[in-house]
């Protein structure tokens, strides 16, 4: 391996000159790769050397676009058997931000200022930065795939993401301790004043909802013969996509049985009578007895609920009197699971007793401890209080 400067003239008579590192690959093939200052060809030269020793070296000629080894990797997916919701989030992740920015830039060319740069980009065309961090999984994910087959050697988006560990989970535990009652969760007030509203069809769903914790999708795939009205019980079993596909949990921690309060089993004895029935055998089917669109259970159900209730916000339009109109407070069925949580960790305020954290991770269905302490933790009733702290000095000192 070699550097050498190398000096021209143009047709238009201007002198050029450049530094050319001279190198034969793992495939014994002659390359030849340019830089503008020596210190940089030099650098080449250096972790060239190394790779093309152990074999890994990729040259930039022989490395595919990011476009082409993206079509590689929706293959790989396909040929995974992933759920139809992640490998269209992958689709569409490749698709609409990707492949526009980056489509035509080769693996091997991708540096860590290309990411950075590729991350404002994303910014300035209106991305939001949950859907930048999602993209750049992706990114990674797709980089990975091609590292196994060969046509290339780094995954830069992974050496990004090793940096900015740390502090990614310290702002992520940041914005999760963000979740407050009456902002995102709803106070037992409103959820008194909801469950008072409650009536018709949406009625049973919602109560399950406010009183078992189940995922949204889990309810729209609840069958009949996963609840034990005697036992007032309810077995989380399956669930169903977006696509309104039945399917397993999320997890399989999310496979599990919740206990149901008598509120919930009555209301589901009197629906049980009135429910539609269908070849699936669902608890909250839509009126033909197949699943039930998320939307149409927010819309037509929670959301006019809410209003009822007077869980409410105003809005900047403003109705024929100049008056503001007002909107749910709490836009979708997931902040009724934050309720339950909450609900189970200060049950003690409604006379009844509070659930240790490893019990409520059960009862969400959450894959670690973890995730139900970093989510919920600021909301257990803390024991080092004054009174406790002048219990236990009276204890130790006499």
């Amino acid at each position: 391996m070699s550097v050498r400067k190398r000096a021209w003239t143009t047709p238009k008579g201007e002198a050029k000159t450049a530094w050319v590192v001279d190198y034969t690959d793992t495939t014994g093939k002659r390359r030849l790769k340019t830089f503008q200052r020596k210190k940089e060809a030099d650098q080449f030269a250096a972790t060239t050397t190394v790779e093309v020793i152990d074999g890994t070296h990729i040259a930039a000629g022989a490395s595919a676009t990011i476009a082409a080894a993206g079509k590689l990797w929706l293959l790989s997916v396909d040929a995974a058997g992933l759920e139809r919701t992640s490998a269209a989030s992958y689709e569409s992740h490749l698709r609409l931000h990707i492949v526009p920015f980056l489509g035509d830039t080769k693996l091997s060319s991708l540096t860590i200022p290309n990411v950075r740069a590729f991350e404002d980009q994303l910014r300035e065309a209106g991305r939001s930065q949950a859907m930048i961090k999602k993209v750049l999984v992706s990114l990674g994910t797709l980089i990975a795939d091609a590292q196994e087959r060969g046509l290339v050697n780094r995954n830069v988006i992974r050496d990004v993401r090793g940096r900015r560990r740390g502090t990614d989970r310290r702002q992520e535990k940041r914005q999760r301790g963000k979740l407050k009652v009456g902002v995102d969760i709803p106070t037992r007030d409103e959820i008194r004043a909801l469950v008072n509203s409650l009536e018709g069809r949406w009625r049973p769903i919602i109560l399950t909802a406010v009183f078992t914790g189940l995922r949204a999708s889990e309810l729209r795939g609840l069958r009949w013969s996963d609840v034990n009205m005697d036992r007032r019980e309810i077995r989380v079993h399956q669930r169903a996509d977006r696509y309104n596909e039945i399917g397993a949990p999320k997890s399989a921690s999310g496979e599990r049985t919740v206990p149901a309060p008598p509120i919930v089993v009555n209301a589901l004895r009197e629906w049980k009578l009135a429910c539609p029935k269908g070849d699936l055998g669902l608890v909250f089917p839509n009126g033909s007895g197949k699943v039930e669109q998320l939307p149409n259970i927010v819309r037509r159900g929670l959301q006019p609920a809410m209003i009822a209730a007077g869980i409410t916000v105003p809005t900047t339009k403003l109705d024929e009197e100049g008056n503001p109109i007002l909107a749910p407070k709490y836009k979708g069925m997931h902040s009724l699971r934050h309720w339950f949580a909450s609900w189970c960790i200060n049950r003690k305020e409604d006379g009844g007793l509070a659930l240790p954290p490893k019990t409520v991770q059960d009862r969400m269905g959450h894959s670690t401890i973890a995730l139900t302490m970093d989510r919920y933790s600021h909301l257990f009733p803390k024991a080092d209080d004054a009174d406790e702290m002048a219990a236990a000095e009276a204890s130790l000192l006499g």
